[in-house]
């Protein structure tokens, strides 16, 4: 696909920034070799390093770039020669007036023919975000996890064949990469780029900087085997360099593979709160980042979990839930909330009802008293699995007792006024337990 910003070679020219429409000799340049794209997720920005082939005369070069209906930062524009590089000198990137999109570099080479170079600049318009689908087994008890990153291209420029890495990590910017990008004149004004940039340019190239040393750590890291995501640390920073090219054009999204990790132990419980959750139950499938769980070797960015079990030996699958998370670092405990289930129930009821032991002040009046509620609960599981079900009641109060009846229903106490009772159910089994709860009140509750 035809590349959108071209870059121009102007030989044996003397341009005047005074004189627009200068009689010149174009040469259109190759379009660009090869392409690298770091992209943050936590900011609007991504470097781009590309290389192309210049035809350079000895003497004074000129070389026209535009970076028109784009949205990249002419501020941070960059380049290197890839070859010799003590006898070609980038002499400096001017922008002349009245001439919108359009920057000049002058090149001063001792050698002629063609030279490759490296352009790096930053650019706005492309975002990545992380997704993941576990396939549970048929006993819930591991889960295959796929992982994937969406990559969306909305810079205004096509990359074909592009190495791209994926950084995640919060950067601080000064100003916005796309607001510098709109900008009438570069710097503000027409002219030549100043030597030393301006204080309010600070962050956008040190930024850019500290993104091109990732680039170079992740390309010592780079080896040959099937596509996939190779994941690095970089001090506050993780970078996962996606193995191999691919070819994002403007206004298009790609899926993209990160990891496949299969038998990772899971644990699934149910829960019922009414305070949180109101009647229904809550599925919640939890594990860890570590190596016990065949994960561990980097955190999990954030991004939606969409959970689903195979069903029988055949390999058909049933959709489970969703699930959005955070950010999972390393050696992390991760509990996803599935979302509530129609096919674990649970049902208090209140069988009875007393007030009790009163206490009388000075006039009579009820100054304390106790009051008893006699419970019973029925769990149910429909399931052709067994599960295990985690039931919270909360008292409102921290002056209570509980008695069980019967020989089941034995809770632990979570907090000052909640508990909780834990119950393992066999495949369409049910339960019911009673408790009787005491609460104190008034001058009781001391």
């Amino acid at each position: 696909m035809k590349n959108r910003l071209i870059v121009f070679a102007i030989i044996g020219v003397i341009l005047s920034y005074s004189i627009v429409h200068a009689k010149v000799d174009l040469v259109i340049l190759p379009k660009r070799d090869t392409a690298q794209l770091t992209i943050y997720n936590s900011a609007d920005l991504t470097l781009v390093r590309e290389g192309r082939a210049l035809t350079l005369k000895k003497g004074q070069n000129r070389l026209q770039f535009s970076w028109a209906n784009t949205l990249i930062d002419p501020t941070s524009l960059d380049m290197l020669p890839k070859m010799h590089g003590d006898k070609i000198d980038i002499l400096g990137l001017a922008f002349p007036p009245r001439m919108r999109n359009l920057g000049l570099w002058h090149v001063k080479s001792q050698v002629s023919g063609n030279v490759p170079v490296e352009i790096t600049y930053l650019t706005s318009g492309f975002i990545w975000r992380a997704f993941y689908m576990g396939s549970l087994g048929p006993d819930e008890k591991t889960m295959h996890l796929k992982g994937y990153v969406r990559v969306t291209n909305n810079s205004g420029e096509d990359y074909e064949n592009a190495r791209v890495r994926l950084i995640v990590g919060k950067i601080n910017l000064v100003d916005r990469i796309a607001d510098l990008a709109r900008r009438k004149h570069p710097y503000g004004r027409p002219g030549p780029v100043p030597r030393v940039y301006p204080a309010e340019e600070a962050d956008t190239i040190a930024g850019m900087r500290e993104a091109k040393r990732q680039f170079a750590m992740a390309e010592k890291a780079m080896i040959a085997r099937p596509k996939e995501i190779k994941k690095e640390g970089l001090s506050e920073y993780f970078l996962y360099t996606i193995e191999g090219t691919e070819t994002i054009p403007n206004g298009w999204s790609k899926r993209l593979p990160s990891f496949d990790v299969k038998d990772i132990p899971v644990v699934n419980l149910y829960k019922y709160e009414e305070e949180r959750f109101g009647k229904q139950v809550i599925r919640f499938l939890s594990f860890k980042n570590d190596k016990a769980h065949k994960l561990g070797d980097t955190p999990i960015p954030g991004g939606v979990l969409k959970a689903f079990r195979y069903v029988d030996k055949e390999g058909y699958i049933s959709y489970e839930g969703r699930s959005r998370f955070k950010y999972i670092p390393v050696d992390e405990d991760v509990e996803l909330n599935l979302g509530p289930v129609a096919n674990v129930i649970v049902k208090p009821t209140l069988m009875n009802f007393k007030s009790d032991r009163y206490l009388f002040n000075k006039k009579g009046n009820i100054s304390g008293w106790e009051e008893v509620h006699e419970f019973e609960v029925e769990v149910k599981n429909t399931r052709e699995i067994p599960v295990r079900v985690e039931i919270l009641r909360n008292f409102k109060t921290a002056y209570w007792g509980i008695k069980n009846i019967g020989d089941f229903g034995h809770y632990e106490k979570v907090d000052s006024d909640t508990v909780k009772f834990t119950l393992n159910l066999d495949s369409h089994d049910t339960k019911k337990f009673r408790y009787v709860l005491s609460t104190q009140h008034g001058q009781r509750a001391h």
